[in-house]
């Protein structure tokens, strides 16, 4: 029993839609209807209600010889920060709230592992992280304040450690940014 030429040409379009219609379906099924953190870096750099800043690890001149091997393993895992931040004033208010949200859904992923929370006088933050908790690939730090605005860090890495990353960051605390123009960051927020 043969088939004619016609009834194969069929069966063969008729594979091929499906094949298309299959690859469609797995394409649309795999996009998730949430926005990852860096196309909301993406998006948003270039907002004017934004302050976007890139600073590799390099720029933070640490003087080495005043850190313990601890930090020197921890400044070497990491690659990059990448620092967000938006300024809320009376004209941006709603935009505040809107972005706001966002980040907090973006947050909420549960790939994002949290590390810690904080409050102080100027607002709430919280502190999570992307990848095994002995070595992590992302640090992301957001802090909100109501008044002010807020902030989102991504520090990239490379394996980084959490207890050595903790100890950098007591590290950067001490060091001298304002002199590497970053001491306006951290005063971006305090008003």
């Amino acid at each position: 029993m043969g088939f004619n030429r016609n009834t194969m040409k069929r069966i063969y379009w008729l594979k091929a839609w499906m094949f298309i219609t299959l690859g469609l379906l797995l394409a649309l099924g795999s996009c998730s209807g949430t926005q990852s953190l860096q196309e909301y870096f993406v998006d948003n750099a270039e907002n004017p209600n934004f302050f976007s800043l890139d600073i590799p690890a390099n720029i933070l001149k640490l003087d080495e010889t005043e850190l313990s091997d601890e930090h020197r393993e921890a400044l070497g895992s990491l690659r990059k920060l990448n620092i967000l931040a938006f300024r809320k004033t009376d004209a941006n208010a709603a935009a505040y709230t809107e972005e706001s949200a966002k980040v907090k859904a973006i947050l909420k992923n549960p790939d994002f592992k949290e590390l810690m929370k904080l409050n102080s006088q100027y607002g709430k933050s919280v502190v999570k992280y992307l990848g095994s908790s002995d070595a992590i690939d992302e640090v992301v730090i957001y802090g909100d304040s109501q008044d002010k605005g807020f902030a989102l860090v991504r520090v990239l890495g490379k394996k980084m450690n959490p207890a050595h990353f903790m100890q950098l960051m007591q590290a950067l605390q001490s060091a001298d940014l304002e002199g590497q123009g970053l001491g306006d960051l951290a005063g971006l927020l305090k008003g």
